[in-house]
């Protein structure tokens, strides 16, 4: 391991606004932090906003800079790129904004039912390898482990530059016959763009650089708990 990311991996120690537990106090248990965020780590009753695999944690910080009413949290398991999103709240002082370093498949034992009213997911790998699609973090098995916690009517957004897991997404929103707002396959083109969608994570400068269209969808779970994958297989236009 590089001296640069141990020196991050130690300064993440002393960031109030990142928490990091051990495997073994959330695996197959609940966090002490369950069903306490806005009492205990906020200290305020905001509404919770998740951004899922949020990386250096640029749209997490400045949706909290936009938003002081929303508390936002960032979600990932890699913590020298975290480090650049915690040690930014931390020194503006972001009173709403904190940081979890977890896996989204153990999401579940940080948050209770309805403690979320909101979640982002931006620019995920999209996993677009054979047999992988239930990697994606927009398929029936991660809409299921996201329903026990998000609030009815709750809202999820998926902004990728992928076209296959855009298009992968519409046809799980379909085969469920879920509530979708906005399908658009391409913000900036078609103007879509506002002030929240035109926040700039550093993977997406470099995707809009290469000329690639960024698309976002909207939707929610319609008060479901289990979903059935869609019969359905994007064409292969993008690389492996």
């Amino acid at each position: 391991m590089g001296k640069n990311k141990i020196r991050r991996f130690q300064e993440n120690e002393t960031f109030s606004c990142l928490v990091q537990p051990e495997f073994e106090s959330i695996f197959h248990r609940d966090h002490p932090l369950k069903g306490r965020w806005r009492a205990d780590f906020f200290g305020n009753e905001q509404p919770i906003c998740l951004e899922l695999g949020c990386g250096r944690g640029e749209y997490t910080v400045a949706l909290g800079q936009r938003n002081p009413a929303i508390n936002y949290i960032g979600v990932d398991i890699k913590g020298a790129r975290m480090w650049r999103g915690a040690k930014t709240a931390h020194e503006l002082q972001l009173a709403n904004v904190g940081f979890l370093r977890t896996r989204i498949e153990f999401i579940d034992s940080f948050f209770a039912p309805g403690e979320v009213d909101e979640i982002w997911i931006t620019f995920p790998d999209p996993q677009l390898k054979k047999g992988r699609a239930k990697k994606r973090l927009t398929a029936p098995g991660f809409l299921a482990l996201y329903a026990r916690f998000l609030k009815p009517g709750g809202t999820i957004h998926l902004k990728t530059d992928s076209q296959r897991l855009h298009e992968y997404t519409r046809a799980v929103i379909a085969a469920n016959d879920l509530p979708l707002t906005v399908a658009n396959a391409d913000i900036y083109g078609t103007g879509l763009a506002d002030e929240t969608l035109s926040v700039k994570t550093a993977y997406e400068a470099r995707y809009l650089s290469e000329g690639l269209p960024i698309t976002y969808l909207q939707f929610g779970l319609g008060g479901k708990n289990a979903f059935t994958e869609p019969d359905f297989e994007p064409d292969r236009h993008e690389s492996e």
